[in-house]
């Protein structure tokens, strides 16, 4: 059956739609510079290793175990003050200590009014990726010297 397209969609079945979700999704609010968040699905739970419990009402900012000197940080403190979307890679923490690269997507969301309400962050391990890419990185500059090493031979 297909319901009335004006009628809202049920929280209870947006909920746990979000909660079936493969990828980590986390909802915060902008409280001065902070971003606390305010709901984690299980996936999040999964890709950190932290419970919800655990992280409510702080900043995402505990992901990164102080290793805060990454590029992907610097777009996302601007797009936060433009209120903006963006889209980065940051290497990130879990509750155990061992590093993993995180795709997170930031997508504000507004009110009927136009002001900011929350942001909705999506984030997916792409570990593997990020590995293969600098193991081909260092496998083409590899084959570069050697290549340099025949040229001069």
């Amino acid at each position: 059956m297909v319901s009335d397209e004006s009628a809202p969609i049920d929280l209870e079945l947006l909920k746990k739609a979000i909660d079936a979700s493969n990828d980590g999704i986390v909802i915060a609010e902008r409280e001065g510079d902070d971003n606390i968040l305010i709901y984690a699905n299980k996936a999040f739970e999964q890709l950190s290793g932290y419970q919800q419990d655990e992280i409510l009402f702080q900043d995402c900012r505990f992901l990164q175990a102080g290793d805060r000197d990454q590029e992907g940080l610097t777009k996302i403190k601007v797009a936060l003050e433009n209120n903006e979307a963006c889209r980065v890679v940051l290497r990130n923490y879990r509750k155990d200590g061992s590093q993993f690269w995180n795709e997170l997507s930031i997508s504000p969301v507004f009110n009927d009014q136009d002001q900011l309400m929350y942001y909705i962050g999506v984030q997916k391990d792409v570990t593997r990726q990020v590995e293969a890419e600098a193991r081909a990185q260092a496998a083409e500059e590899e084959l570069e010297k050697l290549r340099r090493q025949l040229s001069n031979a």
